[in-house]
């Protein structure tokens, strides 16, 4: 199944720059383009994309109000919406996720990222960028916390690194140079972690790094 993408930004070179990222894989297609927040909503309600990615920032109306507007309790079949924005303040984070969005992305996440993010809100998951994960997981997670399950085979020592890795926000590239090894095998070590943990996604293996005591906080 395609996954269809509604683009909300008022900067014209980065959607165009959205664009030939998703459109370069066989699964996503961009099916219209926004440049302000009433835009956005009657292409929404035009096209019935599957994933909406919206700016915070936009005129007309913000992300966060088009996020309450297209993901709304009484909304039949809502998008998903992921706020793609350069501004993570804690204020942005918490009104989009509380606003209803399926996850909260910085635009210098890269490529990768981008696609995992879409592909994840299509799928009933959240995805937050990595820095953004770290600091909320910083704040969510206070020292009483009870740690979480061990996991059913335990992990290898490669596997706790990378874990840890994941839990200070590292990103794919990253954790790679980290490591001197190469990208497709920290997927491999991803891939083995998620199985072992019983877990979806990265926020939940840096959510059982942290609980687990295995990063020092700051």
């Amino acid at each position: 199944m395609t996954i269809r993408v509604l683009l909300a930004d008022d900067q014209a070179m980065v959607r165009s720059g959205f664009r030939l990222i998703l459109d370069s894989q066989a699964d996503i297609t961009v099916v219209a383009e926004a440049g302000d927040g009433p835009q956005a909503l009657a292409l929404a309600r035009e096209h019935r994309p599957d994933v909406a990615l919206v700016d915070i920032r936009m005129p007309g109306l913000d992300g966060i109000d088009v996020t309450r507007a297209l993901a709304a309790p009484a909304v039949p079949d809502p998008p998903r919406i992921v706020i793609v924005t350069t501004f993570d303040t804690d204020e942005y984070v918490y009104g989009a996720l509380r606003a209803g969005a399926a996850g909260f992305l910085l635009k210098d996440a890269g490529p990768a990222l981008l696609i995992e993010a879409v592909r994840a809100a299509h799928s009933g998951e959240t995805l937050i960028s990595p820095s953004v994960t770290v600091r909320l997981l910083q704040q969510l997670m206070p020292a009483r916390t009870p740690p979480m399950g061990d996991p059913g085979t335990p992990l290898s020592e490669r596997e706790l690194q990378i874990a840890r890795s994941i839990a200070k926000g590292r990103t794919n590239q990253e954790i790679a140079a980290e490591w001197f090894i190469s990208l497709s095998t920290v997927k491999t070590h991803i891939a083995r972690i998620q199985d072992k943990l019983g877990v979806r996604n990265r926020v939940e293996i840096a959510a059982w790094a942290w609980a687990n005591r295995l990063v020092e906080t700051a």
